[in-house]
């Protein structure tokens, strides 16, 4: 479930808590944007498919499908902790319509540090009620992930390093501080994303990729 969100993006926002705003100027940042984790939906999973029979993949035999859409999320600071909510929707279409049914969707959030280690997971399931005759309904969730801040906060000499002015001229003017081992693994760890998905088997993981 590794995410390819750690861009230069990641520098600003492991540099410090969720309160303070900043920019990057040249010789240095001289400030953060936020400490909140990113939110995304990892690759493959925005998506499920149930099928009846379930063995069977055919395009027949397709029963019930879903979309995550619209995720959004809030971050707070409460105490010690960076806390995300993220809402989203689910929209869903079923094949059959001659009664009326309810179905539920399993989905997950994990909160990923560095881009690939999962520190924590929740497990919920939306709930979805098909009037007869209708084809399609909609429905909400929500889940939150905790950070603890001082995890989400660079250590002061990296800082330092990261938000130092240099002026032309000087040895180390032009070298990019993310080229520094110590520094991009430091700014790696600080880095956390908050993901949101369908929690799938594997074969609706497998189905997904090559549909």
């Amino acid at each position: 479930m590794k995410s390819r969100s750690i861009a230069a993006s990641a520098v600003l926002l492991a540099l410090a808590g969720c309160a303070n705003k900043g920019e990057l100027i040249e010789g240095g940042i001289t400030s953060v944007r936020t400490g909140c984790p990113t939110v995304g939906v990892p690759a493959g999973t925005g998506d499920i498919t149930l099928f009846d029979p379930p063995a069977s993949t055919a395009a027949s035999a397709i029963d019930v499908t879903g979309a995550m859409t619209d995720v959004r999320s809030t971050c707070t600071e409460t105490g010690e902790d960076i806390v995300t909510q993220v809402t989203f929707s689910v929209n869903a279409r079923r094949t059959r319509t001659d009664a009326p049914r309810d179905v539920q969707l399993p989905y997950f959030l994990s909160v990923v540090q560095g881009g690939s280690a999962v520190v924590a997971k929740r497990v919920g399931q939306v709930n979805l009620h098909f009037d007869a005759g209708q084809a399609r309904a909609s429905a909400t969730g929500s889940a939150s992930g905790t950070v603890n801040r001082a995890a989400a906060t660079l250590p002061a000499d990296v800082r330092e390093r990261l938000t130092r002015r240099r002026k032309a001229g000087e040895e180390d003017a032009a070298v990019d501080p993310l080229t520094v081992p110590e520094v991009r693994a430091a700014v790696q760890r600080a880095t956390f994303e908050a993901l949101v998905g369908f929690q799938l088997t594997g074969d609706q993981l497998r189905y997904n990729a090559t549909r």
